[in-house]
C-alpha cells in the first residue's frame, strides 16, 4: 500500500461538518449514515498499530538497556550492578526535565498537523512543521549547554549519595545532553508525522535505531571485539548514536515527502508568528503540566532514594517495566490525539467521539493481557535486571500494583491523548498539578514514614494514577474540549 493511502481515513469520505456545534453532534453517540464500526476500528489500528510496535520495542530496548547495565560485575560483584542500575535511574528525571520545552511544543505542532490534515490544507501542515522544528532546534540547544555543565549537580540533587555512582550518572547525563538535539528534531519530525496519521514510517525508523543502540551496548559497556570498555558511559554514547541513526532516516523521509508533508528548505525557517502563537497557545499549557509533572516525580524520586541504594534500584527496574505498560496507552493515545485533531479540523464532532471512545475499547483489551502478564510473571521479569534475591522480592510484590493499574492507565493515556488532539492542554496541566505534584509526592512521603517503606512510595503512585485517571474522563465527559478555537483557523 503506498503511503498516500495509508493517510487515508473514513473521515476522508465524509463532508465538512457545519460551522459552530450541530445539536445532534453534543451528545448524540450514533454513527453518521453510512459509516460502519468496524471502519473506525480499522482507522484507529491502522494508525495505532506501527506505533505500538515502535514504542514497545522502544521501550524493550531501553530495558535491554538497564539489564546489560544491571549485569555489570555479573553474581561475583551484585554491588557494581545495582549501582549502575541506581546511576542511570538518577538521570531519567533530569533528562526528562531538560526535554520539557520540545516535548510540550511538539503537542501543538501534532494538534495543527492533525487538523490542517483534515482540512486538507498541505501548504498550513507544512509551515507548522518548519516552525515546530525552529522553536525544538534553539530549545534544545539551550538544554543541552545546561544539561552538560550542570549534570553532577542535578544528580546529587537527585539523591546520590555513592561517589561512584555520581561519577556514573554524571557521565551518562553529560553523554545523553551531548547528543540532545537529534533526539529532539526526530521527535518533532516523528510528531508531524503521526499527525497525517504515518506512524508506520516512525516505527521504521525507531526499530532500526534500537537496533543499532542495542548492538553498540553489547560492544561499549563490555568492551566486545575490540571496543573499550566503558561501563555505563557506553550505553550512554550507544543511545545517542542510535538517536543519531532515526535522525539521518526521519529527516530523509521528510525532505522527500510522505504524500502530506514535505519539508522543503527554499520556504525558510522565518518565525510566523500566527503559527508559532497557536504552537505556544497549545504548547505553553503542555509545558506546564510536563514541568509540573517532572517536579513532582523528582520530589517523589527523592523521597524514593532516600531508602537506599537497594530500594532506590528496586523502584527503578518496577519503573521501567511499568513503562512498558504505558506503550498500550500511549500508541493509543496516537491514534486518538490523531483522529480528534483531523475530526475537529474537518468540524466532525461526532467522528471525533466516536473515535475516542473506540480507541478507548481497544486499549481496555490490551491492558488486561498486560495486567496478566504483570501478574503472572512480574518477580520473573524483575530477575532479568539484577539477581539480588532483594530486589526481586520486593519487585515481585510492586508489580502486583502495575497489574492493577493497567485498565485505568490505558483509559487515562488514551483520553488525554483524545483531549490533547482537540487543544485542550491547560486543564490536563491544572490535573497533573493535583496529582502528580501534590498527590503523589505527599503521599510518598507519609506513607513512607509510617514505615511502609517502598511499598508506600508505590501506594502514592497507584492514588495519583486513580484520582487522574478519573479527572481525566470527568473533562472529557463534560464536552468542554468541542468548544476550543485556535486564532488561525478558517
Amino acid at each position: 500500500m503506498k503511503t498516500k493511502e495509508r493517510l487515508q481515513t473514513t473521515l476522508d469520505r465524509l463532508p465538512y461538518g457545519p460551522e459552530g456545534m450541530p445539536e445532534d453532534q453534543k451528545v448524540s453517540k450514533k454513527l453518521p449514515e453510512g459509516v460502519r464500526s468496524r471502519e473506525l476500528y480499522e482507522d484507529i489500528v491502522r494508525i495505532a498499530g506501527p506505533s505500538f510496535v515502535e514504542l514497545l520495542l522502544t521501550q524493550l530496548t531501553s530495558m535491554v538497556d538497564l539489564m546489560m547495565v544491571g549485569s555489570m560485575g555479573g553474581t561475583e560483584n551484585l554491588e557494581m550492578g545495582t549501582q549502575a542500575l541506581a546511576a542511570v535511574g538518577l538521570t531519567t528525571q533530569p533528562k526528562f526535565l531538560l526535554m520539557a520545552a520540545f516535548v510540550s511544543m511538539n503537542t501543538g505542532v501534532t494538534a495543527l498537523v492533525a487538523r490542517n490534515r483534515g482540512r486538507g490544507d498541505q501548504e498550513k501542515a507544512n509551515l507548522v512543521v518548519r516552525q515546530g522544528l525552529l522553536f525544538t532546534f534553539w530549545a534544545t540547544v539551550l538544554m543541552s549547554i545546561l544539561g552538560v555543565v550542570f549534570a553532577r549537580p542535578m544528580v546529587i540533587f537527585m539523591g546520590s549519595t555513592e561517589e561512584t555512582v555520581t561519577i556514573w550518572a554524571t557521565q551518562y547525563l553529560q553523554i545523553q545532553m551531548a547528543g540532545f538535539l537529534t533526539m529532539a528534531l526526530t521527535s518533532t519530525i516523528t510528531a508531524s508525522l503521526r499527525a497525517v496519521g504515518d506512524s508506520k514510517t516512525c516505527m521504521i525508523y525507531n526499530m532500526i535505531a534500537n537496533g543499532v543502540n542495542v548492538c553498540f551496548n553489547w560492544l561499549l559497556i563490555y568492551g566486545n571485539l575490540g571496543f573499550p570498555a566503558l561501563g555505563v558511559a557506553g550505553a550512554s554514547i550507544a543511545t545517542v548514536i542510535g538517536q543519531f541513526v532515526a535522525f539521518a532516516i526521519a529527516i530523509s523521509v521528510i525532505l522527500k515527502g510522505n504524500g502530506f508533508l514535505k519539508l522543503e528548505f527554499r520556504k525558510g525557517f522565518k518565525p510566523d508568528r500566527g503559527v508559532l502563537g497557536d504552537i505556544l497557545n497549545i504548547g505553553l499549557p503542555a509545558m506546564v503540566e510536563q514541568l509540573l509533572m517532572r517536579a513532582g516525580i523528582i520530589i517523589y524520586a527523592k523521597t524514593v532514594a532516600s531508602l537506599g541504594t537497594v530500594a532506590y534500584a528496586t523502584h527503578q527496574v518496577c519503573m521501567n517495566i511499568q513503562a512498558l505498560s504505558f506503550m498500550t496507552g500511549q500508541a493509543f493515545a496516537v491514534s486518538a490525539t490523531t483522529l480528534m485533531g483531523q475530526s475537529l479540523g474537518k468540524r466532525r464532532y461526532d467522528m471525533a467521539q466516536a473515535y475516542t471512545s473506540r480507541t478507548r475499547t481497544v486499549g481496555f483489551l490490551f491492558s488486561l493481557i498486560l495486567a496478566a502478564i504483570f501478574v503472572l510473571f512480574g518477580g520473573n521479569i524483575v530477575g532479568l535486571y539484577n539477581s539480588n534475591p532483594e530486589i526481586i522480592r520486593i519487585g515481585g510484590h510492586i508489580m502486583l500494583i502495575v497489574a492493577f493499574l493497567q485498565p485505568f492507565q490505558s483509559s487515562q493515556f488514551i483520553v488525554a491523548g483524545g483531549l490533547r488532539g482537540a487543544g485542550d492542554t491547560r486543564t490536563t496541566a491544572m490535573i497533573t498539578f493535583v496529582t502528580v505534584l501534590l498527590v503523589r509526592p505527599v503521599f510518598a512521603i507519609i506513607l513512607i514514614r509510617m514505615g511502609l517503606g517502598l511499598y508506600g512510595a508505590w501506594y502514592a503512585l497507584a492514588a495519583d494514577q486513580l484520582l487522574r485517571s478519573a479527572l481525566v474522563l470527568a473533562r472529557y465527559q463534560s464536552g468542554k474540549w468541542k468548544t476550543i478555537r485556535l486564532r488561525n483557523e478558517v
